[in-house]
């Protein structure tokens, strides 16, 4: 499912809200940083993604 909407993380150490990320047309994820949304987005194939959230959940 593809989604236009940017998801804001809801983890941040200083408080503020420090990334987004929502799943781009061609199923990629797409990930900003919120204080500079202009800098443009990093992109993450599916299953690279599904890996670094894997592992995350591990910590």
């Amino acid at each position: 499912m593809i989604s236009s909407e940017w998801k804001t993380s809801s983890y941040s150490q200083n408080g503020g809200q420090c990334v987004e990320a929502r799943v781009g047309d061609n199923g990629a994820t797409l990930v900003r940083d919120t204080q500079n949304r202009e800098a443009g987005t990093l992109a993450f194939p599916a299953a690279e993604w599904a890996a670094f959230l894997a592992d995350a959940d591990r910590l």
